[in-house]
């Protein structure tokens, strides 16, 4: 660990970095449990998936007890300041898939590359999306490690091969609650598996299988969030699988296969007639 100094704030101190930035920026509020607020925001992202803003609320109503000691063991530590020395603002790195194509082929940045280029999304893109909510920027560590955890989920797609379908989208959530515990992923991932059950009545899919496999493979991988992410990008993807302790998707591929087999399209569940419409899948 690096040496954390304190500066003095009136009556109170402030941890900070070796370059001086705060931990907490003093007047950064202290989050507060508020489970209807999230419940409030959940039903509304149900009646509109694409309408991420509702997930970054649903995670601010529910904060973690670890949250602050992950970051403070992360961020005032020797690779914490290298991160932010080296990666202090991942969407510039994700997006320049100019530099991206020039590594290996079969690395992970080919096949981000080609998963973002395919989805019609871009690092940026959800950078746009959190901002909606008109946020404050505090400029202190909890916020570098909370933009550097946002950053990494459409990598995470990409690292598990979970895709962005209704069932993709929940397992992604769960593994990256296996990485990083919170109330928020857990409401959506489980809650949102719930839902695609009652969507699809009568399916023989085992969803809660593939969502319970997504969060166990977190929770055996080692945080992406602590990784450097340039050395990641060049890894070979299957090597990184293998180093990551990230299995196939076995339960997930299932799924949709039984799907499939049943005339469900797993990318649209709401467009068959197999579906209850009357609530729509969360993402």
């Amino acid at each position: 660990m690096t040496d954390a100094t304190a500066i003095s704030t009136g009556s109170s101190a402030v941890e900070t970095a070796a370059d001086g930035t705060p931990l907490r920026h003093p007047d950064r509020p202290v989050p507060q449990y508020r489970p209807l607020t999230a419940y409030h925001h959940f039903r509304e992202l149900l009646k509109d998936k694409e309408d991420t803003s509702h997930v970054f609320r649903i995670f601010e109503a529910l904060p973690h007890k670890s949250f602050m000691p992950r970051v403070r063991n992360l961020v005032l530590s020797e690779q914490g300041e290298r991160l932010r020395a080296e990666e202090p603002f991942l969407p510039p790195i994700l997006d320049d898939h100019d530099a991206l194509r020039k590594l290996p082929k079969g690395s992970v940045a080919h096949a981000y590359c080609d998963f973002m280029e395919s989805e019609g999304l871009s690092a940026a893109g959800l950078v746009a999306e959190s901002e909606k909510l008109g946020r404050r920027k505090y400029g202190d560590l909890i916020e570098w490690y909370g933009f550097r955890n946002r950053d990494t989920h459409d990598l995470m797609h990409v690292l598990t091969g979970y895709g962005r379908d209704a069932l993709g989208e929940q397992c992604v959530l769960l593994f990256t609650h296996g990485q990083q515990p919170s109330h928020g992923h857990l409401l959506i991932g489980y809650a949102g598996a719930l839902n695609i059950k009652q969507n699809v009545r009568g399916s023989k899919a085992p969803v809660f299988k593939a969502v319970r496999q997504a969060q166990k493979t977190g929770t055996a991988c080692p945080p992406l969030i602590e990784m450097p992410i340039r050395e990641l990008l060049a890894m070979d993807l299957a090597e990184a699988r293998a180093k990551l302790n990230i299995p196939e998707p076995h339960w997930y591929r299932e799924c949709h296969r039984i799907w499939r087999e049943e005339g469900i399209d797993p990318y649209d569940l709401l467009g068959t007639e197999q579906v209850d419409a009357g609530a729509p899948a969360a993402a």
